[in-house]
């Protein structure tokens, strides 16, 4: 169990900048508190004490801000950053080295009983708010850029992005106008 922790504590120093010491990360990270939580539920779920596993997890989510399924499979060395708004499905396999930013969500399409998660095979990145849905399988190494919907197979090493935000350059300088001089065609509330 200590050489787990440590690796967790190994993974959040490399991937994160931010974490300026073990202590730091052992006590600042609610995501990685979440992961240590969910290493303790998991068993009690496939032991079929379920309701237990559930209750325990909720509270999890309650403490933490992220809900990860007593029933999901977790690899080692897995990392979320910044975890507020994290899902992970009951039938979710996520391989080792996989990091998450925040409010990653690995979601159902269907309520069929079987595996209805996705599969994120090992050293995978994904970006804040993306969203894997369906009985899908991410690819080793793939990345998945913030905000994306993924809802097919993602072959190992590829990139998925979501639409870019568009930056639209203005002839004119408009932050020296007056707000009540802004024109309002671009204002789609103004058109009711």
């Amino acid at each position: 169990m200590v050489k787990r922790l440590r690796e967790d504590v190994g993974a959040i120093r490399r991937r994160d900048p931010a974490a300026r010491g073990i202590l730091e990360v052992l006590f600042c990270y609610p995501g990685m508190h979440a992961l240590w939580a969910h290493r303790l539920w998991h068993p009690l779920w496939r032991w079929k004490l379920r309701l237990l596993a559930r209750l325990l997890a909720h509270l999890t989510r309650a403490l933490t801000g992220v809900d990860i399924h007593p029933g999901a499979s977790i690899g080692r060395r897995v990392t979320i950053d910044h975890g507020s708004g994290t899902v992970i499905g009951e039938t979710a396999d996520i391989g080792d080295d996989v990091h998450m930013y925040s409010g990653v969500v690995i979601g159902a399409v269907s309520r069929y009983q079987g595996k209805r998660h996705p599969t994120v095979e090992s050293r995978v990145l994904i970006g804040a708010n993306a969203v894997l849905l369906g009985a899908i399988v991410v690819g080793k190494g793939a990345r998945i850029g913030a905000g994306a919907v993924v809802r097919a197979d993602v072959p190992p090493g590829s990139r998925v992005r979501a639409v870019p935000a568009l930056v639209e350059v203005r002839r004119e300088r408009e932050e020296t106008r007056a707000h009540a001089e802004l024109p309002t065609r671009q204002d789609p509330y103004s058109q009711r």
